[in-house]
Formats: C-alpha cells, structure tokens, sequence
C-alpha cells in the first residue's frame, strides 16, 4: 500500500464467527424480505478474504484470528505465536493500541477465553490452553474491558485480584459507571451465552455489552481498539441450524449498528466488519419473504474454505477491497508496524 495514511484513533474490529456470504444474505431475506439491508451491508468500502492457514487450506478460529490480529500466518489450534517458526509472541493489534497509551476491549459472545478473542489478547501454542488464556489476559496484555460467556479457566477471583470488578449478568452490566470504571470482566454464565432464538434470560446482548465497552473506552482521549465478535453464528453453522444462524447474524449486525451510530461524525474511527471463516457450507435456494427463513442447503457440519466477506468505514477503510487475505488487516490498521515482537 503506497498512500500515506494516518492510523485511526479508534478501531472497532467486528467479527462475526463462521459468517460467509450466504448467513448475510439469508439474514437480510428473513428480516427484511431482501438482501443489502443489513447494517454493514451499506458501507463504502467492500471486499472478500482468503483464510488458509499455514498449515491448511481450511482454516480454525485460532489461526485465522490470529492472521487478522497479528499480520501473520500460523498453524490451526495456535493463538499468537510463531508456529511455525521459533514459537516467540506475535505483536497483536490490541497490544499495539495499548502500547501507544490507547485502551482496549474484547467482546464475545462466546466464552471470552474462546480462540477469536484469545488470538488478540493472549499468546498460546493451543487454543485449549483456557486457564493460560486468561492468565494472559489478566496479567500481561490487560484489557481494560473483557465481556463473555464465563468459566473456561476465567474465574471471579483471578479476574478480581488482577483489579478488575466482576459483573455477571445484564443488571449489574447495566449499573456501572462507564465514567469511572477502568477494568471490568463480564463473566456472564459458565460457557457461550445462549443462543438469541432461545432467549438469553438474564444475561446480556452482544449488541448491549458492545454498547458497553464503547462508554467505557471511549473515556480515553487517546483512543481505543475494541474486537467484537459474534461468535455463535460459527456454532449455530456446525449445526446447520438456520434458525439459530440467522438470529445470531442478525444480533451482530444490530451491533455494528451500535459501533455505526457511535462513530456516526467521526473521522478518527475505522469500524471493519468480517468473519474468521465460513462454517457450514450454506447455500441460500429460496427466499420465502418478511418473518420466514429461507430455504436453505448444507454442505459439511465442518468448515469450509470459502472467502469471506468484509466490510469497512471510516479511517483506512479505502485499503479495503477486492480480494484480500486475511493477513492484510493487520496493515490497513496500522502501518509500518511490524507484526512482529
């Protein structure tokens, strides 16, 4: 990339697990009857990306997310670390804003220890490593905002004793003081919340925990970096469940409309909207209009290696187009900065 570009001020990166091209367009049929409704779906500047990993052309979470956050390809199951290579820690994204005195957020809808979120706050040789996830977490890449589903090796009492107030349901999510709070760990049940078409009971939203972590972050006249990921679009996949799927596709899209109507004037802020790869192999045959889900077909219960979409607005957002890979976001965020430490 050869134009001189001001990094943003603040980045809202939005990752919606396992969403391919078609969970978009069957999300758009079932709530607005058509497709290109959805909220990302405006933005200026579109593309699609490769995923391969470097030891397969069907990536996992883990190593497509640590493309994405580091700039570098790594084997399936490895959380930012040089695998291949000399096992060193990948420089991630978030440590990069946090470095230049910015503050920093995870949001998922999955355990917060889950691979996309562990790929941009922690460095492991597995992604199953949940207790030395949240270690990483707590005491070295620090947060100021972690909100997810709990247990998985995060506990109240480490996240406590690293200084950070625990909150575990909406209503305590909701009755913080976003001016004044500095570090807060949402451990919201014992693993992935549940799935939007079951109800989530007392447990928050994906698009109110986002709301969230913007009050608290943006209280940083330096700026911030915030992954948000919607990550039971990727499950409700394996399970071929369209149902689940489109629900879930649509609670992430009312979330990029949160970040969207935050950003809405700014000219410091980059809001880019992906997936880490496509789960299920979905092909959209019908649509069958307002309120009904289309009619659908599956081809795995797996992964696939299809491109994916992405979406992007706001400062840098004119490098995203055509066909990227997944490597390529690391320098349309920051530039001249090696992915590397």
């Amino acid at each position: 990339m050869n134009k001189t570009v001001t990094s943003p001020t603040n980045v809202i990166f939005c990752i919606g697990d396992g969403m391919g091209f078609e969970k978009v367009k069957a999300a758009g049929m079932y709530a607005y009857g058509e497709v290109g409704q959805l909220s990302f779906e405006g933005f200026p500047y579109q593309g699609e990306v490769t995923t391969h990993s470097a030891d397969s052309p069907m990536t996992d979470s883990a190593a497509a997310a640590t493309a994405m956050a580091t700039g570098a390809k790594v084997n399936n199951g490895v959380i930012s670390t040089a695998l291949p290579g000399n096992g060193g820690e990948l420089y991630t994204l978030l440590e990069c804003f946090k470095d230049q005195g910015k503050s920093t957020g995870l949001v998922s809808t999955t355990f917060i220890t889950h691979a996309t979120p562990a790929a941009f706050g922690a460095h492991e040789p597995q992604r199953g490593n949940l207790p030395e996830i949240a270690e990483g977490y707590l005491n070295q890449t620090r947060p100021e905002v972690l909100l997810g589903g709990g247990g998985n090796g995060m506990t109240d009492t480490a996240a406590e004793t690293a200084g950070y107030t625990v909150v575990a349901d909406r209503d305590q999510l909701r009755s913080l003081n976003t001016d004044k709070i500095s570090l807060v760990s949402g451990q919201f049940g014992d693993t992935n919340l549940p799935y939007e078409f079951d109800g989530l009971g007392d447990l928050p939203h994906l698009s109110e925990m986002a709301a969230t972590a913007l009050a608290i972050l943006m209280n940083n006249p330096t700026g911030f970096f915030l992954m948000i990921e919607g990550g039971r679009i990727d499950h409700a996949g394996h399970s071929n469940d369209i149902e689940r799927n489109v629900f879930e596709t649509l609670e992430f899209a009312k979330t990029v409309k949160v970040a969207m109507d935050w950003a809405k004037g700014r000219g410091d802020t980059l809001i880019i909207v992906t997936a880490d790869h496509e789960t299920g192999g979905l092909k959209v045959l019908e649509n069958n209009g307002v309120g009904n889900f289309p009619t659908v077909s599956w081809a795995t219960g797996g992964h696939t290696t299809t491109n994916i979409p992405v979406y992007a607005w706001g400062r840098n957002a004119a490098h995203i187009s055509g066909v990227m890979d997944n490597t390529d976001f690391f320098n349309v965020v920051v530039h001249n900065q090696s992915p590397t430490k």
